[in-house]
């Protein structure tokens, strides 16, 4: 068997890859373009991909790919309808991230609401070397105890950053992205209740026709002014230009990002000309990637790759 990683620098220089060796030989690139898939994966049996897509322009009629797995959870990157004539199996991965993402997002957060960014500069610019004070107060920063944390998407990941929420004293409430999602131990709200109400409002929900551009002028005109506006879902939910404008005006108090319409960052994002970091921060879509999630997002491909050769089912994207 012969085994593609076409993006192995995703999963980053320090997972080993090693395991896979049991199944035959391993080719690994650590990036590859659209038009060198077909090429590379060229009397491959299987290959192993984040975001290099797979389907007739990239792949071809390769006659020896049966597999592909999926180091994501998403698998907007495969055309199913490629993959089905073909018979090739797919794979992913869930659950491998929801501590991670969970922890990034509290990451974002305190950053913005203890004004980090003001007090390590206020430090390293020898300004508390000439303070006479043993403290400085400049900048005011609030307790997370008492604050109402309004969630976009309560899955798996949401239900976790509601879980730690509370434990930090927050009522917690939350928004239904399909109007399906019902939990007995928070409050379910509309949209517009969460927007006016929440003093945080963070999104963990899938990217679709219902939420995306959900973020946009009318939603940030709807928010608190001190309200701070985490962002771990995907990046299309938000309307770029609506948010820079938002954080101009100063119709929110700040915003903490992982995620983007375009990745990487387009220099013509908007966002890229606010330069506050006491306001804004953003972080390169790595919320994820923790080295133990990354350990188990890996064992998990190995695993689904294992059970295929076995001629079992696991984590097959029908």
């Amino acid at each position: 068997m012969k085994i593609v990683f076409a993006d192995a620098d995703t999963l980053g220089a320090d997972i080993s890859l090693q395991k896979f060796s049991e199944f035959g030989e391993i080719d690994v690139y650590g990036f590859t373009r659209p038009e060198q898939l077909k090429e590379r994966c060229n009397g491959a049996d299987v290959i192993i991909t984040n975001k290099v897509c797979v389907n007739e322009k990239t792949l071809g009629e390769n006659p020896t790919v049966k597999f592909v797995g999926v180091t994501a959870t998403g698998t907007n990157v495969i055309d199913f309808d490629y993959t089905k004539k073909h018979g090739i199996t797919v794979t992913n991965v869930k659950g491998y991230s929801t501590e991670s993402v969970a922890q990034h997002t509290f990451s974002l957060l305190f950053y913005l609401l203890e004004k980090s960014h003001y007090y390590d500069s206020y430090v390293k610019q020898e300004k508390y070397v000439e303070n006479e004070l043993f403290n400085h107060l400049g900048q005011t920063f609030n307790e997370l105890c008492g604050k109402t944390w309004g969630i976009v998407g309560l899955g798996e990941i949401g239900r976790r950053v509601a879980d730690i929420a509370k434990a930090f004293g927050c009522k917690v409430i939350y928004y239904s992205t399909s109007g399906k999602n019902n939990n007995e131990n928070y409050t379910r709200v509309d949209f517009d209740t969460l927007l006016s109400t929440s003093d945080i409002v963070s999104v963990h929900a899938p990217l679709n026709k219902d939420t995306e551009n959900l973020f946009g002028k009318d939603a940030f005109d709807k928010m608190k002014k001190n309200a701070i506006f985490i962002n771990v879902g995907r990046g299309p939910i938000v309307d770029e230009q609506a948010l820079y404008n938002a954080l101009c005006d100063g119709q929110i108090a700040g915003a903490g990002l992982d995620v983007l319409c375009e990745e990487p960052m387009s220099g013509n994002n908007p966002l890229v000309q606010f330069k506050d970091s006491n306001r804004l921060i953003i972080t390169p879509h790595i919320a994820w990637a923790t080295v133990e999630a990354r350990q188990r997002l890996i064992e998990e491909v190995y695993l689904n790759l294992k059970a295929f050769t076995m001629g079992e089912k696991r984590s097959v994207v029908e």
